[in-house]
């Protein structure tokens, strides 16, 4: 495969991770550690400034327009400390004038008042993990909060002035039914939330869930709460722009936008993943940190870290993995400027699966259709080099 199209430069945005949390929750495959003694957070802040002094040499004069906290759980570090991070980003990057900052809550990691140190520091915008509002529920998942520390952090939240805040919401809990995941989202929604993300539980490799995995809802009960709980946040004025994100009017956010679009980012922090794209070069490169917090600082201290380019033969199935979760789908034309190939390199599998009723075209639009969206991992099996190169 050849790249024969003009690869643009594509917006630009920051990840910094947190990697402690109060206790790993059993079914979380992210790069987390139970910060069961405490953590360095002078040293870990020391290794997150280095890091970011180091990538920002490669985005020399391009304009970040997002920050994205995540973790983890960033609200485990004191506001002293993330206000650190937010000035180091404003010293290494150019950051634009409306720049969202986003940080990770777990509601049982708040202090009274908190919430307006974080925003004294930058913070714009916050994403509280509630999961669920039925106490049974929370202790399934290990969570270390309970549905009063929820209620308590948003209200904290609107004292604050931040009222750009996601509720992440989970369904297909073990022994959930469809009443009780309706009733989240009705307690989601008397909390005014300006997003929501509504995502099912799904057993991941190498988690405890793996190992002793739960009960689930069947297929049948999953679906129904699915059907059921979008139909009350569209009647409630959210509208599902992704497969599992529901945003009030304005309120998309635009960090995972710039995920979903293709877009750029630098990842700093043990075990952050980042994507650069060489316009001049016709490259798109990944980047990776090391996993573990001591590794990642000593590599931090030597200015070190894993980079990679992108073989031309997998930006189909790169690009396709983010742009087919978005409701509205993509244009053509953003495939061949954000991977720089022609769009034959696409157009013959998107055309089959159109077909087959799992793409929707619209001129030059194309999209998951509704049974592709529930079937997207299958979808998105068909853009991998080998699978692509077999139907060709």
């Amino acid at each position: 495969m050849v790249a024969s199209a003009v690869l643009e430069t594509p917006p630009l945005a920051l990840y910094a991770h947190f990697p402690w949390c109060v206790r790993k929750c059993p079914y979380c495959d992210f790069n987390s550690y139970a910060a069961r003694e405490g953590f360095a957070e002078q040293s870990y802040l020391e290794a997150l400034t280095a890091d970011l002094q180091t990538q920002a040499q490669a985005v020399r004069g391009r304009e970040v327009t997002s920050i994205f906290l995540g973790g983890g759980t960033p609200s485990l570090f004191s506001p002293g400390a993330i206000a650190r991070v937010l000035e180091a980003a404003g010293r290494h990057l150019r950051l634009t004038a409306d720049l969202e900052v986003t940080m990770e809550v777990n509601p049982g990691t708040i202090e009274r008042g908190r919430f307006a140190e974080y925003r004294a520091a930058g913070v714009n915008r916050v994403s509280l993990g509630a999961q669920s509002f039925d106490a049974g529920h929370l202790s399934a998942l290990g969570r270390v909060h309970t549905p009063t520390e929820t209620f308590r952090a948003v209200e904290e939240l609107h004292a604050a002035g931040i009222g750009n805040f996601n509720l992440d919401i989970m369904y297909g809990l073990p022994g959930q039914d469809a009443a009780g995941a309706a009733r989240d989202i009705e307690e989601a929604l008397r909390l005014a939330p300006a997003h929501m993300s509504h995502y099912q539980l799904t057993i991941e490799p190498g988690t405890v869930f793996a190992g002793r995995r739960p009960l689930l809802p069947d297929e049948e009960v999953v679906e129904q709460m699915l059907a059921s709980c979008r139909e009350r946040l569209s009647e409630a004025g959210f509208s599902q722009y992704e497969v599992s994100a529901y945003a009030a009017a304005g309120r998309r956010c635009r960090h995972n936008l710039n995920y979903w679009r293709f877009g750029d980012y630098l990842g700093v922090g043990a075990g952050a993943h980042g994507k650069l794209t060489l316009a001049a070069a016709g490259q798109v490169w990944r980047s990776e940190q090391p996993r573990e917090p001591r590794r990642y600082a000593a590599a931090a201290a030597r200015g070190a870290g894993n980079r990679r380019s992108v073989p031309a033969r997998d930006l189909p199935f790169e690009f396709m993995l983010n742009a087919l979760r978005l409701v509205e789908g993509f244009e053509a034309r953003l495939f061949t400027r954000r991977t720089g190939l022609a769009w034959e390199a696409v157009a013959p599998t998107l055309d089959r699966l159109a077909d087959q009723g799992l793409i929707v075209r619209d001129g030059m639009r194309y999209g998951a259709s509704p049974m592709g969206l529930r079937f997207l991992n299958d979808v998105l099996t068909c853009f991998l080099p080998e699978t692509a190169e077999s139907a060709g």
